[in-house]
């Protein structure tokens, strides 16, 4: 939005001349996303514990996972509104990659939170059917993706690594090949947040990475030079994915510190408990 107001006022006033800038622009929402994370995070974990909204560790979590049972859940409600917040104001929202994925972000965010509030309710870690969720989530990638490749410029070439030479033209199987990376990529998300519900940290890894990546392929001399595909207008992604990064960060803090305590915590009354037992024997 902001990016949309004053990229025409750069004629008039050169310093907006650095909004143009995918790199400031990042930067910038890095910098908002994470401030957003820190000033409401703790209010937002504050409630969760109040309301009892705790993560139910899986029964096939490793032992000792099981401290973490009660860590406050529903993380995913402060990441996304503050990437929400951060892209919707840096990013050029003329830009269809980044209509796309917010489309995509804000569909599965809420899938992903109904799938939290059902575990919450019903006091398990089962949340939406795995059919249900699965369905849905193959409707918003085969729309997203469909919306995508009838795009003129669109071009279904696939790179594929250490092969430079290797461009195969998928044309329409695009959709499909597209729908099982991004349905695949978010259930392996499911399937480690199904653990322990901390999947965060890999979030965060993930979305730095994919933020270098996504500024290489928009940017046709350092793809030429890395031998990517090129792909005008990717580049705008690195504002959506550094937003991502520095939300998570700000979560993995906040419940980093809470999933200590409750370590401590559980610690402390075994201990209490072996020097009751031990008392008792004396």
């Amino acid at each position: 939005m902001l990016y949309n107001l004053l990229t025409p006022l750069a004629a008039d006033y050169g310093f907006l001349n650095v909004v143009r800038y995918i790199t400031f622009r990042s930067l910038v929402a890095a910098m908002l996303a994470l401030l957003i994370s820190f000033l409401f995070g703790p209010r937002l974990i504050r409630v969760l514990r109040a309301g009892r909204i705790g993560q139910q560790v899986s029964q096939y979590a490793p032992d000792g996972h099981a401290a973490k049972q009660g860590t406050p859940t529903m993380g995913g409600v402060l990441v996304i509104s503050s990437l929400l917040l951060a892209v919707l104001l840096l990013a050029d929202l003329t830009n269809v990659y980044i209509l796309i994925t917010l489309s995509v972000v804000a569909a599965f965010g809420a899938l992903g939170g109904l799938d939290d509030y059902l575990k919450v309710s019903r006091g398990n870690n089962e949340g939406l059917s795995a059919s249900s969720k699965f369905a849905a989530q193959v409707l918003i990638a085969t729309a997203a993706m469909t919306v995508l490749y009838l795009r003129p410029e669109f071009d279904s070439r696939l790179s594929v690594p250490f092969f430079k030479n290797f461009h195969p033209d998928l044309g329409w199987t695009y959709i499909p090949f597209a729908v099982l990376v991004i349905v695949g990529t978010s259930n392996a998300v499911n399937l480690t947040d199904g653990l322990d519900g901390l999947a965060i940290g890999p979030i965060m890894t993930t979305a730095a990475t994919y933020a270098l990546f996504a500024y290489c392929a928009g940017h046709a001399k350092i793809a030429e030079y890395l031998f990517i595909t090129p792909v005008p207008g990717a580049g705008e992604l690195a504002v959506v994915c550094s937003a991502a990064a520095a939300a998570s960060l700000a979560v993995v803090r906040a419940v980093s510190v809470l999933a200590l305590l409750a370590l401590l915590a559980l610690v402390g009354a075994r201990r209490l408990e072996q020097r009751s037992e031990a008392r008792a024997n004396d």
